[in-house]
């Protein structure tokens, strides 16, 4: 059977290229995503999918549903499409999209031998406000026992964790005045966000190693001579678990929140994006992930283990079912993502190939687990434990 997948990957290989590299020609921002949303649903209703638009309230989030009309487990591919803005698909959300909707459609074309349900879910924003979350949010995957994505990097790695993030506001409010003439009439909002910068500055003596705290000021001021009344100051604030950056946002406020009690500004904190929990990844899961990329011709040593690093909104999704998030190989050199050697890399014909083998691979896996129940049940009996 999982020759039958590969062959109907293969088979469908041209339209799968055609549909990544318009995708990555025509890049889209988070939540602007029609065209990419569009080309790939009508893939997928054009192989005997059923496809619903605007999940969550989203418009271009969509559920896709293959349904073998046998009892069996309920599989997840997620799709992301959005871009980068000035860069475009410098992270590869090309391939991701169209690799997800070859999955589930190499999939679909064995299914209906074993049983279960196969979904893919097209999933905007990822690199801002990340459509997983309000998905997950509004219980979107609840009723899934397995999910899964594949995202392309410089080398095969397996899934591994990823940072917590939240991203804060202060806004401060303070009074202009003139500020050689009258600096004593008023209230400088700009002191405020730069002593907000040093006060955390002063606390990453005092934070776990895994801790990332950067932040920018986009607004300061508008002329050297007037007191600013008016600064704002963002942070990504990040770490290894959602329970330690609770607690650790909770002091990064009160370094806002002094700062505004030292200069006399008023301070209004906000969220500016959507806060992603840590990566889960299901090791039971990864496994057969791992088993099967080697049985189609990936040797085991190159396959790299994954630490932390940046944050995703698929670990929102893997508070909720099990789930993984590996890295597929689309390039020789080490190029970072969100760079433009990476954009160029996403539209390679080896980036094409990086598309083909995560289809396969993520198919081949879904389809050991609907033909072991022994295989869920470990797979659910882990993701317990943690949970």
């Amino acid at each position: 059977m999982k020759n039958n997948i590969n062959q109907t990957i293969e088979q469908l290989r041209d339209s799968f290229y055609k549909i990544s590299q318009y995708i990555g020609e025509n890049p889209e921002l988070g939540h602007e995503e029609y065209k990419a949303s569009k080309i790939l649903t009508e893939e997928l209703r054009k192989h005997g999918f059923r496809v619903e638009l605007g999940t969550a309230g989203l418009p271009t989030a969509f559920e896709a549903i293959y349904d073998s009309g046998i009892p069996g487990p309920n599989i997840a591919f997620m799709a992301e499409y959005d871009a980068l803005p000035e860069l475009g698909h410098a992270c590869g959300h090309n391939l991701i999209g169209t690799m997800a909707v070859a999955a589930g459609i190499g999939l679909s074309k064995v299914v209906n031998s074993c049983g279960g349900k196969i979904y893919v879910y097209g999933t905007p924003a990822e690199e801002t406000r990340g459509g997983k979350v309000t998905m997950a949010e509004q219980g979107v995957f609840d009723h899934l026992d397995v999910a899964m994505m594949v995202h392309p990097f410089h080398r095969n790695e397996k899934s591994g964790s990823s940072l917590a993030m939240d991203a804060i506001q202060f806004e401060f409010f303070g009074k202009s005045a003139h500020a050689a003439g009258s600096p004593h009439e008023g209230i400088n909002a700009l002191d405020a966000v730069i002593q907000t910068f040093n006060s955390i500055n002063a606390l990453r003596q005092h934070v776990t190693p895994d801790v990332r705290i950067h932040g920018i000021i986009p607004e300061g001021g508008k002329a050297a001579n007037v007191v600013p009344d008016h600064a704002i100051a963002q942070f990504y604030v990040r770490a290894e678990n959602r329970s330690y950056l609770d607690e650790l946002v909770k002091k990064v406020k009160g370094c806002a929140e002094g700062a505004a009690q030292a200069t006399g500004a008023t301070l209004e904190i906000s969220d500016y994006e959507f806060s992603y929990d840590d990566m889960r990844t299901n090791l039971a899961l990864s496994d057969v992930f791992t088993e099967n990329l080697v049985q189609l011709g990936i040797e085991g040593s190159t396959i790299h283990e994954k630490g932390s690093g940046g944050s995703l909104d698929m670990g929102n999704v893997s508070h909720v079912v099990p789930s993984i998030h590996p890295y597929i190989q689309i390039c020789n050199e080490p190029h970072a993502c969100h760079t433009h050697e990476f954009r160029e890399a996403a539209l390679s014909d080896q980036g094409f190939e990086g598309l083909i083998l995560g289809a396969k691979c993520m198919a081949n896996s879904a389809y050991d687990i609907m033909t072991s129940p022994e295989l869920l049940s470990k797979i659910k009996k882990e993701f317990s434990i943690l949970k």
